[in-house]
């Protein structure tokens, strides 16, 4: 197939392409460079442009003949939405619906949509699933769950096929070593306590210790960024071949929690053979963050055929370990 990767030079989107142009997909990589890497641009052909371009888009739609698209450039700062609002619909929302006229009006049936568990809002039962009500507390998590309301009513008028994947916590690297994580500011814990470890941070923070948890500290469902592309790349082959159509939703994690402490050790543990450790802090609770946030992905295993083959936390880690040893200040 020939693909389009939205956000293809982020992380996400740039472990995605490398897993379709390995499948041996022809896949074209679009991004506007402003969180993702150009030397992340390792598989496809990169594209510079931004969706708030629908000149670029009309030309790009013209010059290739996709078979589908995957959309991996939103803005995904729940702070940073807080205050900028603005920024959050502009690009998540209006920007995307850009993407969906252009792919209409040159009869481009199927996209997957990478969305989050933030559309959910907070917990009401854990673990999660499809049914969960979606009341999102933040315009990141709003903006993601207007697109999935706007794909329901594209497949109904235009015959667009969609999925919908809801992330939990993306983590790890390429097991090869090839790409991983890199933000620009890092807020995801495992890269945070990997830079701590490493000595490009002087400590890591635990914020709260006072959950109703084992240990004290909160419960997150961390699924291997291997294991979350394998899930879009089989979303694709799904609504491509047929076998399902419409507007699809599925949550994507591993179905088990990890705590931060839980987290701290393991990473202690895989850096200790390497000679280094990592100070570690305690802060006060930061306000929205649930005690438990864990997926229940059974639909998608089911659906989709997937099953998760990076599930072990130790894995994730040591996969992640060794991109942060090699990455440089230059991500």
């Amino acid at each position: 197939m020939k693909v389009l990767v939205v956000g293809g030079a982020g992380y996400i989107g740039s472990h995605m392409v490398k897993m379709l142009v390995k499948a041996g997909h022809d896949v074209v990589v679009l991004d506007n460079l402003s969180t993702g890497f150009r030397e992340l641009v390792q598989y496809g052909r990169l594209v510079i442009g931004d969706l708030a371009d629908v000149h670029l888009l009309e030309n790009l739609f013209q010059q290739e003949s996709f078979d589908g698209v995957m959309h991996f450039a939103a803005n995904s700062l729940v702070g940073e939405s807080m205050v900028h609002p603005s920024k959050y619909y502009r690009n998540n929302m209006s920007n995307t619906l850009n993407l969906l006229d252009v792919m209409v009006r040159h009869n481009v049936k199927h996209f997957i949509f990478s969305s989050t568990a933030a559309t959910f809002g907070e917990p009401e039962y854990s673990p999660i699933d499809e049914k969960h009500p979606q009341v999102p507390i933040n315009p990141y998590g709003a903006s993601k769950l207007m697109v999935e309301r706007v794909l329901q009513d594209y497949a109904s008028a235009y015959g667009l096929n969609s999925v919908c994947l809801r992330y939990f916590n993306a983590c790890g690297a390429d097991p090869e070593g090839e790409l991983g994580e890199c933000h620009d500011p890092e807020t995801h814990l495992i890269p945070l306590i990997l830079q701590a470890a490493s000595g490009r941070r002087e400590s890591i923070t635990v914020f709260g210790r006072d959950y109703d948890t084992e240990d004290g500290t909160c419960i997150r469902d961390y699924i291997h960024i291997q294991d979350l592309c394998s899930a879009h790349a089989l979303a694709l082959e799904l609504i491509v071949s047929d076998k399902k159509s419409g507007a699809l939703a599925y949550n994507l994690g591993n179905g088990q929690g990890f705590s931060v402490q839980q987290v701290i050790d393991v990473v202690q543990k895989v850096v200790s053979k390497d000679g280094c450790s990592l100070v570690v802090e305690t802060g006060v609770r930061r306000s929205g963050d649930p005690a438990v946030l864990v997926a229940d992905a059974t639909l998608a295993k089911d659906v989709l055929n997937w099953t998760p083959e990076y599930a072990d936390l130790e894995t994730i880690i040591r996969h992640a370990w060794a991109w942060e040893k090699q990455s440089n200040t230059e991500f």
